[in-house]
């Protein structure tokens, strides 16, 4: 087996200055608390520059599975979601169920629930299956453009636009325009290259109110919303006036699913909170996981010929059937451990309700408790060879308890993912019909170099080399 060691994120590994750790911050996000050593246990404690009586003087990092458990699982109520993520996605994403605790949070989610509970994988099948046929359609007509038959493209652009397409179809039953994608998408890059820095001025007490920043952010933020408004005010005027609209996709449950604690539905305004939420966690994770997929596949042309000899024999030349995603298990694998070395939440923040003690840690009341996903994913306890890009460890039952303890791409507890089996399902369908038409090259003047902010993604891109091929039966012996 050909080994591959992809770009590790960025680590302190002296005492920095303040501006030196802003700007690592900005660039790496909660890694830079590592200080350089991955293999810490426990719970660490970092001194954070603060302005008194306004921001917090620590953040405290939890990497040890039986406290990451405590503190999402046994003890939620404790740690509830950290005013750093309302601080990031307010602006977009409203008091939604990303950002909301308590009773609105619990409401929420008893709806939320419904909609991935009645608009199941199953039902949204042939909408993902018709936006990954026109990304494929896409790339073919990029290729057969070229004279050469190469044709090179930038993944985090392309998955992008794919991931928005899949999450309009599955919530409207339409597909994204290509105004509204270049709209949506420009909108976007402006407010998550800005969010996250607003995010880390709260944690330290500063105003953001009195950047330029803010309010650039906030005007990205509505171009966004003003999108998702038009078309969620287009079902609920059809509603109203009796016409036939879809009963199948999310936005139907959404508006239909009565909470049923209170028996209260939600209003125009909560609908377009949730709405706005489901496109950033359904689209920004799904497009920053595929694109990091593509380039490790790129580099791992062993791994990229199993894939399509997998995807050959399940489905052939024929369309997918929804039953044919389980005949797929290494690709799915493959996925997995892209979720691994770089899951798209880096960091899942909580906030200490009160006073705590975690392990033999102190924590401050309020204090940001960081669960840092990035970081549990490639501890070297947990996992062998834990940098190298390796999808047969998903298989090896010599790795089912770091599967079970120290894997958490979804988190985990009661704010676990609601659409890990959508991203699943979506990654596997996509990957399939991917590999089986084209092979997928690396750069060889290109490294990416990946960065958290809102997700992990690259700070340059992640630029391939695309070949279409001819294939109609596998090319090696099955594994």
């Amino acid at each position: 087996m050909s080994e591959f060691t992809p770009p590790l994120p960025k680590t302190l590994d002296r005492v920095a200055s303040l501006p030196q750790l802003v700007r690592l911050f900005l660039h790496s996000g909660l890694a830079i608390f590592l200080r350089g050593s991955y293999d810490f246990i426990g719970v660490s404690r970092n001194k954070v520059p603060h302005l008194p009586r306004r921001g917090q003087p620590f953040v405290f990092m939890v990497r040890e599975p039986r406290l990451t458990r405590e503190v999402l699982v046994e003890r939620a109520s404790d740690f509830p979601k950290s005013i750093l993520m309302s601080s990031m996605l307010l602006e977009l994403t409203g008091d939604s169920i990303f950002v909301s605790n308590g009773e609105v949070w619990a409401r929420q989610r008893r709806i939320i629930d419904q909609a991935f509970e009645n608009a199941r994988v199953r039902d949204v099948f042939e909408l993902m299956l018709s936006a990954c046929d026109d990304v494929v359609a896409r790339f073919d007509d990029k290729i057969k453009a070229n004279a050469a038959g190469v044709e090179v493209f930038d993944m985090d652009i392309e998955m992008t636009h794919f991931a928005g397409d899949i999450i309009f179809r599955t919530i409207f039953s339409q597909p994204m325009s290509a105004p509204s994608a270049k709209r949506i998408f420009s909108a976007f890059d402006i407010f998550q290259a800005i969010s996250f820095a607003h995010g880390y001025l709260a944690l330290v007490g500063l105003p953001t109110r009195i950047f330029p920043s803010f309010w650039k952010a906030r005007r990205a933020a509505k171009v966004i919303r003003a999108e998702l408004k038009t078309l969620l005010d287009a079902r609920l005027d059809a509603i109203a006036q009796g016409q036939p609209t879809p009963q199948t996709d999310i936005l139907a449950t959404l508006i239909s699913a009565p909470d049923p604690v209170t028996e209260t539905h939600f209003d125009a305004g909560e609908l377009l909170d949730q709405v706005a939420m489901l496109f950033l966690a359904g689209h920004e994770t799904s497009a920053a996981a595929l694109g990091w997929a593509l380039y490790l596949i790129a580099n791992r042309p062993d791994v990229q010929t199993r894939m399509r000899d997998e995807a050959l024999a399940a489905i052939g030349d024929r369309a997918p059937q929804f039953g044919d995603l389980r005949k797929m298990p290494f690709i799915r694998d493959v996925f997995r451990e892209t979720l691994r070395l770089y899951p798209p939440v880096a960091f899942f923040a909580r906030d200490a309700a009160k006073a705590e003690t975690l392990g033999d840690q102190a924590i401050c009341p309020h204090a940001p408790t960081i669960v840092p996903t990035w970081l549990i994913h490639r501890h070297t306890q947990f996992w062998e060879d834990a940098n190298q890009f390796n999808p047969d460890r998903f298989a090896d039952d010599a790795t089912r308890d770091a599967q079970r303890n120290a894997y958490l791409p979804f988190s985990m507890g009661p704010r676990v993912c609601v659409g890990a089996a959508f991203a699943l399902q979506e990654a596997v369908m996509v990957l399939s019909l991917l590999v089986r038409r084209f092979e997928f090259l690396p750069m060889e003047d290109h490294r990416p170099d990946p960065i958290s902010r809102l997700t992990v993604r690259s700070s340059n891109g992640i630029r391939l080399k695309v070949r279409r091929i001819e294939a109609s039966a596998p090319t090696t012996t099955p594994h």
